[in-house]
């Protein structure tokens, strides 16, 4: 594949990611999707620079921001939408919602809303894939919060430890709901820094640059495959919407809006338009490709049975007298 064709390729998973959320953003206040929604919008870069650099054969695990991990991956778009409306046909059987998502067919295996827990279930991944000498990577995508935990470096130390295959993919928004991150860490804590002196591979970048992280998730994933042992990145980028919700929250005063619009102006999409000089034309077809997905996965979800459940099979433990 060409470089064009790659960068084009990148630039329309992202754009499809966008209008995806923000479809869901859109018809949520509806009623019919019951259960919490954290959006990506503004971070798809990261998602889709790195599952682009991976193999379908790798491993995913993601955390409570999992829509653009599980669509870049190839994860099913009717599957998720139908798992967030709560019916038998989502990807977790209608039983999980939004934020726990598990579709084998794209090695999606699990989100976990609590911070820092999708960590240790990730390394456990990757420690079987070395046990059983599986040619398998394992992204784990988790945000600059979930590093404060203690597990954090408890799972660096066991992945170095035992040379897994796992890439550590930190994605830093600034902020752990409405806490910036200089409440939160020392402003001379080194994420990466702790990363690299556990022995990971490890490297930063900007993640609203979607060309730059899919070429840093390529030299951090070829360099587990060499078997130099686990690697750790981290990008910085900017969520537009509320920490969980489909609404802009500026008003509340958390962020500021001159900040806001300051990272609105650095949003992924329209950098990777300029770059390619994207015309209106070719926007407009790319829109209305997915404009016809969109619709489709959203009737296959709303027209799709709720789910049954059956006492005597699915709760073996619970016995009658």
């Amino acid at each position: 594949m060409s470089q064009t064709s790659l960068s084009l390729d990148l630039f329309t998973e992202m754009v499809r990611i966008r209008m995806i959320e923000e479809a869901i953003a859109e018809r949520y206040p509806q009623q019919e999707m019951r259960c919490p929604v954290h959006l990506s919008i503004g971070q798809e870069a990261v998602a889709v620079g790195v599952c682009r650099a991976a193999r379908s054969s790798d491993y995913l695990i993601s955390n409570h921001r999992a829509h653009a991990h599980y669509l870049a991956k190839g994860g099913s778009l009717p599957a998720m939408l139908a798992e967030i409306y709560g019916k038998s046909t989502g990807c977790s059987l209608g039983r999980g919602g939004s934020m726990h998502l598990v579709d084998l067919s794209a090695r999606m295996l699990g989100s976990t809303p609590i911070v820092g827990g999708s960590i240790p279930v990730a390394v456990g991944i990757a420690f079987a894939s070395l046990l059983k000498q599986e040619d398998a990577i394992t992204l784990l995508f988790f945000g600059e919060g979930a590093t404060e935990e203690g597990v954090f470096a408890e799972s660096l130390n066991f992945a170095a430890l035992k040379n897994l295959p796992i890439l550590f993919i930190c994605e830093n928004n600034f902020y752990s709901v409405y806490s910036p991150v200089h409440v939160r860490q020392s402003e001379k804590r080194d994420r990466v820094g702790i990363a690299r002196a556990h022995g990971l591979w490890t490297r930063s970048g900007y993640g609203n640059d979607v060309e730059e992280v899919f070429g840093i998730a390529q030299e951090a994933l070829l360099s587990i495959k060499s078997g130099a042992g686990p690697a750790f990145i981290e990008f910085e980028t900017y969520r537009h919407r509320e920490h969980c919700g489909p609404n802009y929250d500026n008003h509340i005063g958390y962020r500021t809006e001159e900040e806001f619009l300051a990272w609105e102006a650095k949003c992924p999409i329209a950098l990777q338009k300029n770059r390619l000089q994207v015309s209106e034309e070719m926007l407009e077809t790319i829109r209305f490709c997915v404009e016809q997905e969109i619709e489709a996965a959203f009737n296959f979800a709303q027209t799709s049975p709720f789910p049954t459940f059956d006492p005597e099979s699915e709760n073996p433990y619970a016995r009658r007298g």
